[in-house]
């Protein structure tokens, strides 16, 4: 009995090392179905200078694909950032570029940015990132893209995901091709994806409603609309599968009991980050 008193304490202390060394991010399920919540609401703030709410995800529109993620801990990460985020001091901790067109990426991003990311590798060859920053895993599932003169770079562009208080974020970037079965296994279930609605310069829009069904992401926010009538044109194709919530804001903050209990598209209205007036 003494031995196997001392075996069970031995697994205990163990299991109790294990939990001290866990990151504070917590868990995500994005291979798994989230679980949604009937008449649950969004959460919103005044302003995207406040302090997120625990277990929340901020999520900034700021202009064409670049979006501005924060989390309860301070963290800002920045997709397909250009350099540019606004009238502002602040420089995010993460910051991640597709290559497709210089409105997605910065050949010159501050030295000051602890992560830069680019979403493509040595011509053809792709790029593979998993890196944990705490309250946060990014990683990326590699697709190709059209390159100039008609040809195509394999691999060239990235769907980067972002893991953060168990939530399974999606950003598409400038895809040009539906993802097959591996990509979308590799993706995996993403409870938020913000998805390009262009129609054109991306993908066709029946191809991209394709790709949008086939997610089936709790929440969809449009984004690399260019106009309204591109932007009307992807809501007019998914109405019938897609609650649509239109927003007079920037940003929303969503948490995973906040995920609405039937498919919808959020869209919200691009806005620069402005700092506060001294």
């Amino acid at each position: 009995m003494r031995f196997i008193s001392l075996w069970m304490a031995l697994a205990i202390m163990i299991m109790g090392y294990a939990a001290m060394a866990q990151d504070t991010r917590r868990p995500s399920h994005c291979l798994a179905i989230a679980e949604s919540t009937p008449g649950a609401a969004f959460v919103q703030k005044a302003s995207w200078t406040n302090p997120v709410p625990q277990y929340s995800v901020r999520i900034n529109y700021l202009a064409h694909a670049t979006f501005l993620l924060q989390t309860p801990g301070g963290l800002n990460v920045a997709t397909d950032y250009t350099g540019f985020l606004g009238n502002t001091r602040m420089i995010p901790d993460v910051v991640t570029m597709n290559h497709a067109h210089d409105t997605h990426w910065t050949a010159n991003p501050d030295p000051a940015i602890t992560h830069v990311l680019p979403g493509w590798g040595p011509f053809g060859e792709g790029i593979d990132h998993y890196v944990d920053v705490g309250e946060m895993l990014i990683r990326n599932v590699s697709t190709d893209i059209r390159s100039q003169f008609g040809g195509r770079e394999d691999n060239g562009n990235s769907i980067f995901i972002y893991e953060v208080e168990g939530l399974c974020i999606g950003h598409l970037g400038h895809l040009h091709h539906e993802p097959n079965d591996q990509q979308y296994a590799a993706i995996g279930r993403l409870d938020v994806v913000m998805v390009p609605v262009d129609g054109g310069y991306t993908l066709p829009r029946e191809m991209m409603v394709r790709i949008v069904d086939r997610l089936r992401s709790s929440v969809v926010i449009p984004m690399h609309w260019f106009s309204g009538f591109a932007l009307e044109a992807f809501l007019e194709e998914v109405q019938d599968s897609f609650v649509i919530d239109r927003r007079d804001t920037s940003f929303l903050e969503i948490s995973l009991r906040d995920l609405p209990s039937r498919p919808t598209v959020v869209v919200l209205r691009p806005e620069w980050l402005r700092d506060a007036q001294d």
